[in-house]
């Protein structure tokens, strides 16, 4: 299987930016389909984006469309998630989850998860 570490996350004001990255480690990296989740206090698990093994290939929520850029590098076995013009409504734990096979575009079908970052956008 493959172990998954966040980081990246913190406090930043609204219209600001942040980078997330995901290190992997254990099995090939390359082997993944990959994406980005989040999750509020009281909120349900939310999908946020998806990228294919190769990079080829990324889907976004609608939340954060044109404002998060998903990516990887498989030499470096990371995973990325840039934020701009980040609003209190993207305040969340985000977790890089895995899953061996073709994007998932549901959050039950990663199996492979990180223990999440904190980002906190104050107003």
């Amino acid at each position: 299987q493959v172990q998954l570490v966040e980081s990246g996350g913190g406090l930043v004001r609204a219209g600001g930016s942040l980078r997330l990255s995901c290190g992997a480690s254990g099995r090939t990296f390359s082997n993944y389909a990959m994406g980005w989740l989040r999750q509020a206090p009281g909120k349900e698990r939310e999908l946020v984006a998806t990228i294919n093994w190769s990079g080829s290939s990324t889907t976004y929520g609608d939340s954060v469309k044109g404002r998060f850029t998903i990516s990887r590098d498989n030499n470096k076995n990371t995973l990325y998630l840039q934020m701009n013009s980040l609003k209190p409504e993207d305040t969340a734990a985000y977790y890089c989850a895995a899953r061996p096979r073709g994007i998932g575009r549901t959050v039950t079908e990663y199996d492979y998860w990180g223990q999440g970052t904190q980002v906190t956008v104050s107003s």
